[in-house]
């Protein structure tokens, strides 16, 4: 995997990537030339489809189905998107367990498991990773701009995503010497969860939703930068509109 002749065509791991966000940016990923494999969860069908669109831009496009509560699913996860594309440039880290935890009707077990998700396994992922990749490499986090002033009740969400700013930050560091890159997108809200009635949605972006091509326009940026540039949260927030 780490083999010297490098291919002309990058390759890439989008985790999430079948649906939402995951799914545009990998195929802003597939428009710059980059092969992908995309993880999923329960979302097989939505997985096929967009693998269908990934392959009518002319890449190698594959779905790989993965429990991210599990580490060593995990791992095998990026072991086998690397064995697929052969090899492995761009890891995104952006499958998310996004869900209230209102201190005094969830348990610790409900923490454990959000926390598990949104910043123990991006770590895993990275490290599989950073293992099958050459100098050059990236590794880009989706982070929440939102969850740095979240409400009442979204805690523990709102500290995992914080969290994986400070992980961000701290791997840039470490991996630098190895020629790896580390960065984070935090985007503000994207895309309406589809059961959220309109008027909260309204009430939480107040008519400034952060718009999805500039989302995968600095997942693309980064993941296409030199690699001695590291460190990078780069916040993605809406604009007001009438």
């Amino acid at each position: 995997m780490t083999d010297p002749q490098r291919p002309s065509r990058r390759r890439a791991l989008v985790t999430g990537g079948a649906i939402r966000v995951g799914r545009a940016i990998a195929l802003g990923l597939a428009n710059a030339g980059f092969d992908v494999a995309i993880a999923y969860g329960r979302s097989a069908r939505a997985a096929r489809a967009t693998v269908a669109e990934l392959r009518e831009r002319g890449v190698h496009a594959v779905a790989i189905r993965a429990d991210l509560r599990d580490g060593v699913a995990a791992r095998r996860l990026v072991v086998g998107a690397a064995r697929a594309l052969g090899g492995l440039d761009v890891l995104v880290n952006n499958a998310a367990a996004f869900v209230r935890t209102p201190l005094a009707t969830t348990t610790p077990a409900a923490w454990d498991a959000v926390l598990a998700v949104n910043v123990i396994t991006p770590l895993v992922c990275a490290r599989a990773a950073v293992a099958c990749m050459t100098r050059g490499g990236h590794v880009i986090n989706i982070g929440d701009a939102w969850a740095r002033g979240a409400p009442a009740g979204w805690s523990v969400y709102a500290a995992s995503k914080t969290a994986l700013e400070t992980v961000t930050r701290a791997l840039a560091a470490e991996l630098r010497p190895r020629g790896v890159a580390v960065h984070c997108v935090a985007p503000g809200p994207v895309l309406k969860p589809e059961r959220l009635p309109a008027h909260r949605w309204r009430a939480i972006t107040r008519g400034r939703a952060a718009r999805l091509d500039d989302v995968v326009a600095a997942v693309v940026r980064l993941a296409t930068s030199p690699s001695h540039v590291t460190g990078r949260v780069v916040t993605v927030t809406g604009r007001r509109r009438a």
